[in-house]
């Protein structure tokens, strides 16, 4: 209930903020549970993607030190987060979402950079993926890094791709992890090409050194 009334009150904060945003190739959504993922370029592309694949609700992992806040831990759970120590991740992590997905109850948003900043893969989707033989979706948004640009209006567009080819018959975990990662990142490089072939990420290069600063790169 309290995801449903959070979706509805985001998207419509959203839509007086920028507008409708444009959603892609919605059709390849069932009514079923995913793993989605996508490259991180800016805070609210989580939002953004939450809104376009609606009614499909999603669990998701946050920092553990957001649930330090009484007011943040409460809505973060009651929006299916899921606490992880990024500096010292352990494998009772991925738990909560396994269950969700096992359940078909929730889908999992990840983004297997671990931060809007970084183009190298994680091996934790190609876990989950493991356990739950969950298919792949990946997602893509376009669209401003800057709260700016936000207000401004800049057009948004996010993008589903197809499910992932994933070769179960690999036994070896390294070489399934790299397999799925390999496929993400050409997946991603692909829609960005269809949404707009002359789209360049630019990241926000004064949040890049702030967060070098507080080393959570």
């Amino acid at each position: 209930m309290f995801y449903t009334f959070m979706r509805y009150l985001v998207g419509f904060i959203v839509w007086v903020l920028n507008g409708k945003i444009e959603v892609q190739n919605k059709e390849v959504l069932k009514d079923k549970t995913y793993i989605f993922v996508g490259p991180h370029r800016t805070w609210w592309d989580p939002i953004m993607t939450a809104l376009a694949a609606w009614p499909l609700k999603f669990s998701f992992m946050a920092k553990k030190e957001l649930f330090n806040n009484f007011v943040i831990r409460f809505i973060l759970v009651h929006m299916n987060a899921f606490p992880v120590d990024r500096k010292n991740p352990k494998p009772s992590s991925i738990k909560v979402p396994v269950n969700y997905l096992k359940s078909g109850k929730l889908s999992l948003l990840m983004y297997p950079s671990g931060t809007r900043h970084s183009e190298a893969m994680k091996g934790g989707v190609a876990l989950i993926d493991k356990l739950t033989h969950s298919e792949i979706i990946p997602v893509v948004y376009q669209g401003p890094v800057k709260f700016s640009g936000l207000l401004k209006r800049q057009k948004i567009t996010i993008r589903f791709g197809e499910p992932l080819d994933v070769d179960y018959s690999i036994k070896d975990f390294k070489a399934f992890s790299a397999d799925i990662d390999s496929k993400m990142q050409k997946s991603f490089t692909e829609i960005d090409q269809k949404i707009d072939p002359n789209f360049k990420y630019v990241p926000n290069h004064q949040k890049l050194e702030k967060e070098k600063k507080k080393g959570q790169l």
